[in-house]
């Protein structure tokens, strides 16, 4: 019998805690295909810590995967961390079965003698990273899925910095979870039992009241400069958790005009009107596109549904609404905090700006021409925390002036080590609200960037390799491309940085850079989250038509790589 087989009746048998879990292993019974796809593997934990479709197997996000991953996070904080550093904090966002989940991993914690503090409420990332830090706690965990559709769950780990955990300390909890039976090694205590005697307790209302102003000090405006804050804003949360953070942040700062996607306004782990509900998805963003035109709104904020990203919509000259993409918001963001930190006499001393590898090389000449260094890391915005915790560490964390990725995230302060939607979101509302007092919009601005600096477009493709196979063909992708390549269309390759060998001290990871001439550049990465293969393509050109007939023929010819 195959151990997948064999596994399917261990669970049969053993996970009887939750009735969906019995009538989804019941259902599938008699389909072999459905049941080797849940349990031919187990979810793989890495630093993302885990994330997978819900439902029951060892390859599922459920109540038995959450509860063995927490049994195994609970011995690699014993075994790493003093006894009075024992304390780990919980957030989770409005995806299906977040808040079950959450709440198994504090049973799991208490049990094991960590003592547990949880939001009572939803709550976003960022109040989680903050509560790691204010609360002084060896690790924290977020229930969420991020942007992924909603039959997914995930749960993040963060380290003691509030910084997504680091690969060390990922693979050393992966060791622990590995020694953990699924059905007979993990310890629980009921929740209202740990509540009674405080293994158990809720995050203070005091600690996101102080997240709240340590965000509105972020604000880039002065009373100098004469902003109308009066701004007629579209906000939506896509149904997740930024809703009560965002509004608040905003209101409190003098934002008041800000109507609500009604659709979208409340926490719903189905998203029934953005079945993916990632701000970077036009489909996502179209209902709050419908009510910016029915309001006439100036502009469109959107938050997934950890609000740890944000979109926005602005008008053209036509008085159509375009989306800008990461890069052109977060370059519009570093443009105008570096003018308005010189304005103001604000700039440290050997200023710091950070963005990852795969994010648009446009912004390293922004921020040279301002005399901020760059930081480039690798992607993901943990690696941008750590960058800081290190800036930190020398007593230079005042350098850190903005940082940004691709993928909507932004963060301007060192209060949180991830990326911020709460934080974001006032940045966006300052900046716009500033150049339309002035009289500029902010889509002028940004081609006003594109005249100094040349056009420059990201663009990002991703191909889905699925099943025990997927790893196998990507590898084999990666090993192709990093044989000698001194060309890709007409584009000469300036440098290769392959970043599996380790690339200007940062960690290794299986991923490389392409310089091309012209400030083009290709960057191939396996994602650490999906199945799949990550291309992002750079291209600086005179003008957008030139950028993407050039775009087009790079990524034909990389085409011939996958194939």
């Amino acid at each position: 019998m195959n151990d997948w087989k064999s596994l399917y009746n261990e669970w049969t048998t053993n996970a009887l805690e939750d009735k969906d879990l019995i009538k989804e292993l019941e259902a599938i019974r008699n389909d072999e295909i459905k049941i080797k796809d849940a349990f031919y593997q187990d979810l793989k934990f890495g630093t993302g810590g885990l994330r997978g479709k819900i439902g029951a197997g060892t390859n599922r996000m459920n109540v038995y995967t959450v509860a063995k991953a927490t049994q195994g996070l609970a011995s690699y904080i014993i075994h790493n961390f003093p006894k009075n550093q024992h304390i780990v904090a919980i957030s989770y966002d409005s995806r299906v079965k977040s808040d079950l989940f959450a709440k198994v991993t504090a049973e799991v914690f208490a049990a094991n003698n960590i003592k547990v503090s949880i939001y009572n409420t939803l709550m976003p990332v960022p109040c989680l990273s903050y509560a790691v830090r204010q609360l002084h706690c060896a690790a924290g965990v977020m229930i969420t899925a991020s942007h992924n559709p909603s039959v997914y769950n995930g749960y993040k780990v963060y380290g003691s910095d509030g910084c997504q955990i680091t690969t060390e300390a990922a693979k050393n909890i992966q060791l622990e979870i590995a020694k953990v039976d699924i059905f007979k090694g993990v310890k629980r205590k009921r929740f209202d039992e740990g509540i009674n005697d405080n293994t158990i307790s809720y995050i203070p209302e005091v600690v996101f009241d102080q997240y709240v102003k340590d965000v509105k000090e972020e604000t880039l405006l002065h009373p100098e400069d004469h902003v109308d804050k009066n701004v007629n804003i579209i906000y939506t949360p896509l149904n997740g958790s930024g809703l009560v953070p965002v509004l608040r942040v905003l209101k409190e700062a003098g934002y008041n005009n800000i109507t609500v996607v009604k659709e979208q306004e409340k926490p719903d782990g189905l998203f029934p009107t953005c079945p993916y509900p990632n701000p970077e998805v036009r489909e996502a963003m179209e209902l709050g596109v419908a009510y910016a035109k029915k309001y006439d709104a100036d502009l469109l904020l959107a938050t997934d549904p950890d609000c740890d990203r944000v979109g926005i919509a602005v008008k053209d000259n036509e008085d159509n609404y375009i989306l800008l993409t990461a890069n052109e918001t977060g370059m519009l963001l570093l443009d105008f905090i570096c003018k308005q930190r010189i304005k103001y006499n604000e700039m440290p001393v050997n200023p710091v700006f950070m963005k990852t590898i795969v994010t648009i090389d446009m912004a390293e000449r922004i921020a040279s021409k301002y005399g901020l260094r760059t930081v480039n890391t690798l992607t993901g915005f943990k690696f941008i925390g750590e960058q800081i915790g290190l800036l930190e560490k020398e007593g230079r964390k005042e350098s850190y002036i903005f940082g940004f990725e691709e993928s909507y995230g932004y963060l301007s302060g060192t209060y949180v080590r991830d990326k911020d939607g709460v934080n974001a979101s006032l940045l966006i509302c300052d900046m716009f609200s500033y150049y339309k007092s002035h009289g500029i919009s902010l889509y002028n601005q940004l081609n006003k960037l594109y005249d100094e600096y040349g056009y420059c477009l990201n663009t990002q493709h991703s191909f889905k390799y699925e099943g025990p196979s997927g790893m196998e063909r990507m590898q084999s992708i990666m090993d192709n491309l990093r044989q000698p390549i001194s060309m890709f269309g007409d584009k000469k390759v300036l440098k290769t940085n392959d970043y599996s060998i380790g690339v200007d001290g940062l960690p290794k990871s299986n991923v490389i850079k392409f310089f091309l001439q012209d400030h083009c550049s290709i960057v191939v990465r396996p994602s650490g989250t999906e199945p799949k293969l990550k291309i992002y393509i750079s291209i600086s050109a005179k003008d957008k038509s030139l950028a993407q007939k050039e775009e087009t023929k790079l990524f034909n010819e990389l085409r011939t790589y996958l194939d």
